[in-house]
């Protein structure tokens, strides 16, 4: 009798680290969707995606200009820079808008590209096309 008592709470113990441990990793998921749907990421992810194929479309001596309120106010939410938001090296456009993340995109036309927040407007970057490199 006393080994099948052992057994039942056995089975009892199983259970409820079976039920912990879902809960556990059910958790950290949530926390990771949050974080994901939450703003910065997103955004970072769509500035950047956006950057490249306006400059891929686009040719030598075009200037664009590309309205960021959204950035700007997440930006200065998490005290970041206006003018550290948007970078270009070589051929990546790299966006940050947290200490914590950052967003990289390749474009593939060979262009000179020089870009930096507009004097004039408080929310908008100007993305000048000089030439081909």
């Amino acid at each position: 009798m006393v080994l099948f008592k052992n057994k039942k709470a056995n089975i009892l113990m199983e259970n409820i680290i079976f039920i912990i441990l879902n809960l556990f990793f059910l958790s950290i998921l949530i926390l990771f969707i949050f974080k994901q749907g939450s703003g910065a990421v997103m955004l970072e992810e769509s500035y950047a995606k956006n950057i490249a194929l306006l400059i891929d479309s686009s040719k030598p001596v075009m200037i664009l200009k590309l309205n960021m309120e959204e950035a700007r106010k997440l930006a200065d939410k998490n005290e970041i820079d206006f003018k550290e938001i948007v970078k270009i090296n070589g051929n990546v456009v790299s966006v940050k808008l947290s200490d914590k993340s950052g967003y990289s995109y390749d474009f593939f036309n060979n262009v000179d590209v020089s870009i930096y927040p507009d004097g004039n407007f408080q929310d908008n970057y100007i993305i000048k096309i000089n030439s081909y490199k």
